[in-house]
């Protein structure tokens, strides 16, 4: 499954519009504002939240904590590395890897499986990323550690 992320320029917070292959918006983000750590809500087409991803605060690195019906499903933590980032997702125990200021990194499974590979769409107004999610991996959680890794890069670039 493709997904397209498209970020909505001149809006306050964090805004975006999640397509499908044939340019159907499938999910939308919004970023609550004037909070202490981000906060930022997945809904589907339906405006249903499907998942809640909450930064927790005094932590040495970035981690973030992704819910799915008020349950934590899936904890994202920034390793330590001096070279380059990696992440760990604790709950499905995946692994993130890549160039992640270029957002062009990939999700990984336990077992070295494919879980999701995200690649910048260049020349675009805001930042746009194309995610292929594999066929049987689930598409929420791993939008939502997308849209984790934005938001590392994001607080790192300001």
């Amino acid at each position: 499954m493709q997904l397209y992320i498209q970020q909505k320029i001149f809006s306050w917070g964090d805004r975006f519009s999640i397509y499908d292959e044939d340019g159907q918006e499938q999910y939308s983000v919004e970023g609550e504002i004037f909070t202490l750590g981000r906060k930022l809500h997945l809904y589907d087409r339906r405006n249903i939240e499907v998942a809640y991803i909450e930064q927790q605060l005094f932590a040495f690195l970035p981690r973030y904590v992704i819910y799915r019906d008020e349950t934590a499903v899936a904890e994202v933590l920034k390793e330590f590395m001096f070279f380059h980032p990696e992440y760990t997702v604790e709950g499905p125990g995946w692994h993130v890897q890549g160039d992640f200021f270029d957002h062009d990194y990939s999700v990984t499974d336990a077992g070295g499986h494919n879980v999701a590979t995200v690649q910048k769409e260049w020349f675009t107004l805001g930042d746009a990323y194309c995610i292929d999610i594999a066929p049987d991996a689930d598409p929420i959680t791993a939008l939502a550690v997308v849209l984790v890794i934005d938001a590392c890069m994001d607080a790192q670039r300001n």
